[in-house]
């Protein structure tokens, strides 16, 4: 099974205005930087020290690496600053755009990411973290609305199969697009979503506390949906977390479970993004694993 990667450039690799920029933030020469692991960037993602001890952690990016990253970037910033407080996540410290390279300087966290496969104890914790998670959150974007392009993937299949298409999928291609419509329209909600839990994007510090990082999809939407993605990443990579985990309407839980089966299905046919030559492999796992599991639950509604 493909992990979330990218092909990562180092903190010397950064151009020279870039390392400066953050310089200037961090209000220290850097003499220490390394690399972490996870996460789907080509740029750079390192815990620095600098000159005087201060610590922070740097993810940057430049067009030249893949031109939708940057962009990516500047969403981040854009959520990040809109986290309420006391929400478990690292605090920005600044952000460095140049029109082309975007560099993200973060409180550095002391943590490792969950155990795969899951232990019961870490899927607790991120389980208590969630809830956390949830509050009221205005200024961000709606999650149903984002999702809109995603969960048409059921609908573009249908338009152009391609050859290799699960057999089920294929023999199923306009129910699941109808269900992916009625999972896109049970994402409204206020509350604060991530968009995106995984093991990479979660920090365990050394107390067992959660920190929850990366947050370019972040947006508002239903409680329950950040619980769902970690039940999928618990299946993915191994573990036990049953649905009833997920505190939503059974039917809302099926079409959505749909709406990302379909946009995963539809996104893996495409050519690998430059300097993410895992990206298709890992989402064709995601729904590899998610169409039985939606199998699954039709079958049991049936049984119902």
């Amino acid at each position: 099974m493909v992990r979330a990667s990218g092909v990562r450039i180092s903190w010397a690799q950064l151009p020279p205005t870039v390392r400066g920029a953050v310089e200037d933030i961090v209000g220290e020469p850097v003499v220490e930087a390394v690399s972490q692991r996870g996460g789907f960037s080509p740029g750079t993602a390192d815990r620095v020290v600098t000159a005087g001890g201060r610590r922070a952690f740097v993810k940057a990016v430049g067009s030249v690496l893949n031109p939708r990253t940057p962009a990516m970037h500047r969403a981040e910033a854009r959520v990040a600053a809109r986290l309420p407080e006391g929400t478990a996540t690292p605090r920005l410290l600044g952000l460095h755009d140049d029109g082309d390279w975007v560099a993200l300087v973060y409180e550095d966290v002391e943590g490792r990411h969950p155990h795969t496969p899951w232990r019961p104890d870490e899927i607790d914790a991120v389980l208590a973290a969630l809830r956390k998670l949830a509050v009221p959150v205005t200024g961000l974007p709606s999650l149903r609305e984002e999702s809109v392009p995603g969960f048409a993937g059921w609908h573009n299949l249908a338009a152009d199969p391609p050859p290799r298409l699960d057999p089920w999928a294929a023999a199923n291609l306009g129910r699941l697009a109808d269900l992916a419509d009625e999972g896109l329209a049970a994402l409204d909600g206020d509350r604060l979503v991530h968009g995106d839990v995984r093991a990479d994007s979660l920090l365990i510090r050394p107390d067992g506390s959660v920190a929850v990082v990366d947050w370019p999809f972040g947006c508002a939407g239903p409680a329950w949906f950040d619980t769902l993605t970690l039940v999928l990443n618990v299946r993915l990579y191994g573990g036990e977390l049953a649905d009833d985990v997920i505190d939503a309407d059974e039917a809302a839980i099926t079409g959505c479970l749909a709406g990302l089966a379909g946009m995963f299905t539809d996104l893996a046919r495409h050519p690998a993004p430059p300097g993410l030559p895992t990206l298709r492999k890992f989402q064709q796992d995601q729904a590899d694993v998610m169409l039985p599991w939606l199998r699954q639950r039709l079958a049991a509604r049936r049984a119902g």
